[in-house]
């Protein structure tokens, strides 16, 4: 599939210009989609760049669509670290006459991309456009985790139409359904209604509020070990650091904190598709949220450059593997520990029936703290969420 019909070329030289003399930055090392050189080649490569100019479903926020070359600006000028980077700069979609158009063209792209085990990392416009990146997998055939970082759930109406706002209510409703679990790091609870979150406990959907999160980032870890897809709402991060948004509250998370998050996502051997959104140069101080986000994807490719692979559902010898009794033998943990990284998984019992549909969903990333709670008869809420969705 030609997906170049999509783009549209950047203009690199008025982002980024080599400095002679200097050490090379990123601009240096990516291949770029420009008026100048031909759409490159992303065949094996590690990761897509891809650009969106969309903001017409965007709530209180247009101007977002600007965001897609402010970041490049800031990103092209950041140093690699010790890893040989195989990334491609496709260039910005093409905004479609309707904005069904943009969605199709996005999942066109990404399931394309997929296909071809290449991450997209897709930079600018509003939160809706995780919909499209949620279709791209229905091509796939593959039953997917989604993680929001957000200060609300974004559920809205579901008769409303599809907006920043109602993303997830479109995603849960769709058919066929292809949703395993959907989980948000950091709502902030005065901004989401009492009825959502009953809603999500409902759903076995896994919601962390922010003090929850800030208290033991490390905790995180798992969360996003989960997930196939990361949609990053740049209004979860405090204005004072992402002032760039027009719907930025005064609480969030610190820029270190996202930057740690995203760094999560990138060694996940899971995760295939990312997403940073809402960022608008239009209420920034000096590009200073494009330049956190810059940073936030750098992060991510740091983290990619740092995988270890050691997802235990093939080649268990290289796992330790733990056996816990609970609840006078009614129900058995088993964990596994990896050599390689010393994370954490569990098995969650799945009838056997389903084990082939599931593989990728009972075994769940856990952390020391999981096992320990076993250990001590209780039963890791993780465990349960799971497998209420599996019986």
């Amino acid at each position: 599939m030609d997906i170049s019909i999509y783009f549209e070329p950047i203009n690199k030289e008025g982002i980024y210009s080599c400095e002679e003399n200097q050490p090379k930055r990123f601009g240096e090392f990516i291949s770029t989609f420009t008026p100048e050189n031909s759409f490159p080649d992303f065949i094996g490569q590690d990761m897509a760049i891809i650009g969106i100019k969309e903001d017409r479903n965007a709530f209180n926020n247009k101007g977002c669509s600007l965001a897609p070359d402010t970041i490049r600006e800031c990103f092209y000028k950041l140093y690699k670290g010790s890893y040989k980077p195989k990334i491609v700069d496709l260039g910005n979609i093409i905004p479609g006459h309707n904005i069904e158009d943009t969605y199709f063209a996005i999942s066109a792209v990404v399931s394309e991309l997929l296909k071809n085990n290449v991450i997209p990392i897709i930079i600018g416009g509003s939160q809706d456009l995780t919909y499209a990146n949620y279709l791209a997998y229905e091509n796939l055939g593959q039953i997917i985790n989604i993680v929001s970082v957000d200060s609300c759930f974004d559920i809205g109406n579901a008769e409303n139409q599809l907006s920043s706002q109602s993303f997830l209510s479109k995603i849960i409703l769709h058919q066929p359904n292809f949703l395993f679990n959907y989980a948000n790091i950091g709502y902030q609870t005065y901004f989401v209604d009492q009825d959502a979150i009953e809603l999500m406990n409902k759903l076995y959907f896994d919601v962390y509020r922010l003090g929850q999160v800030r208290a033991n980032l490390e905790e995180v870890e798992p969360i996003v070990r989960n997930a196939d897809i990361m949609s990053f709402d740049i209004s979860s991060i405090r204005q004072s650091d992402a002032p760039g948004n027009k719907n930025a509250s005064p609480n969030g998370f610190y820029g270190e904190e996202a930057c740690q998050i995203v760094r999560y996502a990138g060694i996940s051997d899971k995760l295939s598709s990312i997403g940073f959104y809402e960022t608008n140069p239009t209420f920034d101080n000096g590009n200073q949220t494009s330049h956190l986000v810059a940073q936030m994807v750098w992060y991510f490719i740091d983290g990619f450059y740092s995988r270890k692979h050691d997802f235990p559902v093939k080649e268990k010898s290289e796992h330790l593997k733990y056996r816990v009794s609970i609840k006078d033998h009614k129900y058995e943990i088993v964990f596994y520990k990896s050599k390689k990284s010393d994370r954490w998984w569990m098995e969650v019992t799945c009838p056997t029936n389903l084990k082939s549909k599931y593989e990728r969903q009972y075994l769940v990333p856990c952390s020391y703290k999981d096992y320990q709670l076993a250990c001590k008869e209780e039963m890791p809420d993780r465990w349960w969420q799971v497998y209420q969705k599996l019986v």
